[in-house]
C-alpha cells in the first residue's frame, strides 16, 4: 500500500529551479534509499515533504501522504502532521537538539505538543522511548543534557524524539555520517527494528552506498535535482544503467593510485629527498634550528612513549560510571618520515585526546612525545610546532567566514613570521591542491564542501610541515569528492615527502590511504600492523568487531560493469 507518492515535485528559489519533476513512491513499512552527491537535492526533497522549504522557495506538483497533498496544506495543518505523522532525524544531532534542555524534556515536549498528555505521562513515555533506543536508566537519566552524551548517544536521543508519537513516516537525513562503524551499525539496526516493529516507513537519505545496500529495499539516485535512476536496490546496484550511477559506484570503490612509498614500513622506507628534483616545497623550506632539532633515529619523525592522560569527571556520567576517565592509557608508537599511519577506534576511545597531545595542545600526565627528537608540549618553540599541521573534519567550521581565502591560508605563518612573498606562496598552495590562484580573493562560503577541504589542505601545506594530522578529513564528503581528496592527499605525500596521521571511523578509507594502522580501544592501542594485514585478518577481537560492523556492498552486486567505470573529477 502506497503511503507517500511524489508526482512531478519541483522546487524553485526566486525563480531558480532546485528540484525538477521528482517522482517516487514509498510503501507502508518500506525502507526507501535516496542517494546522490551533496547539492543533488536529497535534503531539499525531505524539507519539501516537511513543509520546511527556505523563504522564497516554492513547490509545484504533488506530494500525497496518506491521501493528503502536503504541498496544498496550510501551516496549521502541517503542524498537526510534523512530528506526529511524519518525523525527521537530522544529520547533526548536536545542532538538532536544544543544548539548554534536558533530553527528557526534549522528548516529552513533542508528546505534550501533539499528545495532550500530562507532564507525568509525557515523562513516562519519554523514558520508554529512550529505553527503546538503548538509552536506559539508570545510566541515562532524563536529567542529562546533550553535551553530556557522545555523538552516537545524541543521535539516539534524536531518534527517540522522532519516534515519540510513532509516526507513519520517518525521514532520516544522513543519520550515521559522523558516527564510528560500531555505533553506525547499532543505529542502522535500531532503524531497521523500528520499521519492522512499528510498521513505519523509512526514507533513508545518504551518500553511503554500502549503507543503502544493507538497509533499503528500493533506491533512487538523484543528480542536480532530478531522479536519474530508481528501482529495487539489488537490481539498481547490479545494472547501474545511468552514467552518473556508474560514476558513484566507481568512486565508492576507488583506491588512490599507489606511489613508490605506499606500503612502506619500519626499515623499508628509502629517503629520497636528495634524489628528487627541486620543488616549491624544497625551495621554500625554512632552515632548521639546530637547538630545537637534535639528532634522531634514522627516518623516525614522531615518537609517542608510554603516553598517559586522565580526566576527573564532575560526576558519574554516560561516558563513565567512575569519576576518573583514563582517556590515553600507556600508548606507544612511532610515525616515520613519509609514512601514512591510520588511527581507528570508536568515539570516546581516546583518539581526540591523543591527537591534541601530538599537536601540543594537551599536557600528558605520563610518558612523552617527541618530534624529530625534540619534546612536544604546550611550551614547544614555534619552529617545532610548525612541523605539525592539522586538517579538521568540518572545513567550514574551521575557517573564519569574515576573512578572504588568502588570509585564511596564510594563518599558519604566525608561527614562522609572515614572509614578503606570502601572496605568491598562497597562490602556489592553491595550485598544489587543484584550485585557481584567483580563488584567494573569495570567501569560504563561495566554495563547495570538497573545495573547502582542499583549501584546508592548502592551509596545512603553506609552511611545509613534516606531519599532517587528518582528523576525519573526508568523513563528511560524498563518495566522488572523497575519491578526489584521497587522490590529492596521495599525490601530495609523494611529491612533498609528507607523513600523515589519518584518523577516521571509515575503515575502507583508512585501508585505501594508509600503509600501517593503529587500533585504539578504551585508551589503549590494542592492535598495530600493516593496514592490509590488520583489516584482512584482524588478531584482536575488538578489531574484528570493527571490521564486521563496516557495511559492505555484496561483491557479486559490484562485479558487473566495474570495468571501465571511472569517477568524475
Amino acid at each position: 500500500m502506497s503511503l507517500l507518492d511524489l508526482r512531478d515535485l519541483s522546487v524553485s528559489l526566486h525563480g531558480t529551479p532546485l528540484l525538477s519533476e521528482v517522482n517516487l513512491t514509498l510503501n507502508q513499512g518500506e525502507i526507501f534509499g535516496l542517494v546522490g552527491e551533496s547539492g543533488s537535492g536529497k535534503s531539499l526533497t525531505a524539507l519539501a515533504l516537511m513543509g520546511l522549504l527556505p523563504e522564497g522557495a516554492t513547490g509545484t506538483g504533488s506530494a500525497r501522504f496518506d491521501g493528503q497533498d502536503l504541498l496544498a496544506l496550510k501551516e496549521p495543518a502541517l503542524c498537526q502532521i510534523r512530528g506526529k505523522r511524519i518525523a525527521m532525524i537530522f544529520q547533526e544531532p548536536m545542532t538538532a537538539l536544544n543544548p539548554l534542555m534536558t533530553i527528557g524534556d526534549q522528548v516529552a515536549e513533542t508528546l505534550r505538543v501533539h499528545g495532550r498528555v500530562s507532564r507525568a505521562e509525557a515523562r513516562a513515555t519519554a523514558r520508554a522511548r529512550l529505553d527503546r533506543v538503548g538509552l536506559s536508566a539508570p545510566r541515562f537519566p532524563l536529567s542529562l543534557y546533550p553535551h553530556e552524551l557522545s555523538g552516537g548517544q545524541r543521535q539516539r536521543v534524536a531518534i527517540a524524539l522522532a519516534i515519540a508519537l510513532r509516526p507513519a513516516l520517518l525521514i532520516a537525513d544522513e543519520p550515521t555520517t559522523a558516527l564510528d562503524v560500531t555505533t553506525q551499525a547499532q543505529i542502522l539496526d535500531l532503524l531497521r527494528g523500528l520499521v519492522e516493529e512499528e510498521r513505519m516507513s523509512l526514507l533513508l537519505i545518504t551518500h553511503d552506498l554500502a549503507v543503502i545496500a544493507n538497509l533499503a529495499g528500493r533506491t533512487a539516485v538523484m543528480k542536480s535535482g532530478r531522479i536519474v535512476e530508481q528501482g529495487p536496490t539489488e537490481t539498481l546496484f547490479r545494472n547501474r544503467t545511468h552514467p552518473y550511477t556508474r560514476a558513484l559506484f566507481a568512486a565508492s570503490t576507488h583506491q588512490p593510485a599507489p606511489g613508490p612509498r605506499r606500503g612502506t614500513l619500519r626499515g623499508e622506507y628509502l629517503h629520497q629527498k636528495e634524489t628528487e628534483p627541486a620543488s616549491f616545497w624544497q625551495k621554500y623550506s625554512p632552515p632548521t634550528a639546530p637547538d630545537s632539532r637534535p639528532p634522531a633515529p634514522e627516518n623516525t619523525l614522531l615518537t609517542v612513549t608510554h603516553a598517559e592522560r586522565s580526566y576527573r569527571l564532575p560526576r558519574p556520567s554516560a561516558f563513565a560510571a567512575h569519576p576518573l576517565l583514563r582517556a590515553v592509557d600507556d600508548v606507544s608508537f612511532s610515525i616515520f618520515a613519509g609514512e601514512s599511519l591510520g588511527l581507528v577506534g570508536e568515539s570516546g576511545c581516546g583518539k581526540s585526546t591523543l591527537t591534541r597531545a601530538i599537536l601540543g595542545l594537551e599536557t600528558l600526565q605520563g610518558g612523552a612525545i617527541t618530534l624529530n627528537g625534540a619534546p612536544v608540549s604546550r611550551a614547544m618553540p614555534a619552529p617545532l610546532r610548525a612541523q605539525v599541521q592539522v586538517v579538521f573534519q568540518d572545513p567550514y567550521g574551521s575557517f573564519n567566514p569574515r576573512h578572504r581565502i588568502d588570509r585564511l591560508i596564510a594563518e599558519p605563518f604566525h608561527l614562522t613570521g609572515l614572509p614578503a612573498d606570502w601572496p605568491e606562496r598562497v597562490a602556489e598552495a592553491l595550485r598544489e591542491v587543484g584550485l585557481s590562484p584567483d580563488d584567494r580573493h573569495k570567501y569560504i562560503h563561495e566554495f563547495s564542501g570538497g573545495q573547502r577541504q582542499r583549501i584546508a589542505i592548502a592551509r596545512a601545506l603553506i609552511i611545509r610541515p613534516a606531519l599532517i594530522v587528518l582528523d576525519e578529513a573526508v568523513s563528511a564528503l560524498d563518495v566522488r569528492v572523497r575519491a578526489q581528496v584521497l587522490d590529492l592527499l596521495a599525490q601530495l605525500r609523494e611529491s612533498h615527502d609528507l607523513a600523515y596521521l589519518f584518523i577516521s571511523h571509515d575503515l575502507s578509507v583508512v585501508r585505501a590511504i594508509t600503509s600501517r594502522v593503529l587500533v585504539m580501544q578504551a585508551g589503549k592501542i590494542v592492535e598495530e600492523g600493516a593496514s592490509e594485514d590488520v583489516f584482512a585478518a584482524p588478531r584482536h577481537p575488538y578489531t574484528a568487531t570493527l571490521v564486521a560492523a563496516t557495511p559492505q556492498i555484496p561483491p557479486d552486486w559490484m562485479a558487473a560493469r566495474l570495468e571501465g567505470e571511472t569517477h568524475a573529477t
